[in-house]
């Protein structure tokens, strides 16, 4: 897949808010790694004090699936989830704007022996990972020693959408729109090694309750599918940075064996499990401010409170009530 190349229009001064964005993170990516750490945290700080939806929704998160945690302990694990999210920015400009060499002596990798036999065996790779808050720079780095086909969710800035593909086409083989299913499985059937996140909630739609840290959560069956188009081997992803360090590690999983297994539930909850085993790792570089159990089992009801347009569309809905009745 080629990169884009720059259209004259994307330079009207109707656009230059995005590029003196672009400018920015640029300028982030060239300083210290010790001025880094200490503006994202500050960033985090600042986000934790005013995305309070956001805030609400990973107390929600980290209550669920750590229970055994004091709240104090809870509550602290929140403010580093949104230093991490601090982080994203700075660990993001990095993998924009530096070359992935930077990072050789810096980043650790085991499993790579797993993926090399499936490449040489003839097969396509299927790499199921989570939202971590460095998945530019986890992919940056394994750039190194191979290229991936990554998924991702177009911007609907069109410099944006310019710059994020052309930078990341740097370190992927093929950035496929979450849409395009029709290049998704030409990758798999082309042999290339696709990465793909199959951890948050898209509804009930292709998709089945499944346990995740002890709460059943709707998981989406597309690596099931996938799995099946080229026999593909079906492995996990992991990385996470090492501390306060820019030091990180990426650890890839055996093929999982009998897998698509003919029952989806069972996939599911096998993926499932082993995603979560590997968040524990450092489980504060988990994107925990996604609602991951919005969608609730029948019977139930989300654990989260109501958004404010989910406020007002109810508020409709009482409204026509009465005036019919």
């Amino acid at each position: 897949m080629h990169a884009p190349t720059l259209k004259p229009h994307l330079l009207s001064p109707r656009y230059w808010p995005a590029w003196l964005l672009i400018g920015l993170v640029w300028l982030l990516a060239l300083l210290p790694w010790a001025i880094q750490l200490r503006l994202g945290a500050a960033i985090g700080w600042l986000l934790y004090q005013l995305l309070g939806r956001r805030v609400e929704d990973t107390r929600v998160n980290l209550r669920l699936c750590f229970p055994e945690k004091a709240e104090t302990e809870r509550e602290a694990m929140v403010r580093d989830v949104f230093r991490n999210a601090g982080l994203t920015l700075f660990e993001t400009a990095n993998a924009w704007f530096r070359r992935p060499e930077h990072y050789r002596s810096r980043f650790e990798i085991d499993g790579l022996e797993h993926l090399r036999a499936a490449q040489a065996g003839g097969r396509s790779v299927l790499l199921l990972g989570a939202h971590y808050s460095m998945m530019d720079l986890g992919a940056c780095m394994a750039s190194l020693y191979f290229k991936v086909d990554t998924v991702y969710r177009q911007q609907k800035n069109p410099v944006l959408e310019f710059m994020m593909t052309s930078r990341r086409l740097r370190y992927h083989f093929w950035a496929i729109p979450h849409e395009d299913m029709r290049s998704l499985i030409r990758a798999l059937k082309g042999g290339h090694i696709v990465w793909y996140t199959p951890d948050q909630d898209f509804g009930l739609r292709h998709a089945v309750f499944a346990p995740f840290f002890g709460n059943m959560a709707s998981t989406i069956t597309t690596p099931t599918r996938l799995a099946r188009i080229d026999n593909s081997a079906v492995m996990l992803i992991h990385f996470h940075r090492v501390g306060d360090t820019e030091q990180y590690r990426m650890s890839l999983s055996a093929p999982l064996d009998n897998y698509p297994s003919g029952d989806e539930v069972a996939d599911a909850t096998r993926v499932n499990a082993g995603l979560e085993a590997l968040i524990r790792r450092a489980p504060t570089q988990y994107m925990w401010y996604h609602r991951r159990f919005k969608t609730a089992p029948p019977g139930g009801k989300p654990p989260y409170p109501p958004k404010p347009k989910e406020i007002r569309w109810q508020q409709e809905a009482a409204r026509r009530a009465q005036e019919k009745a």
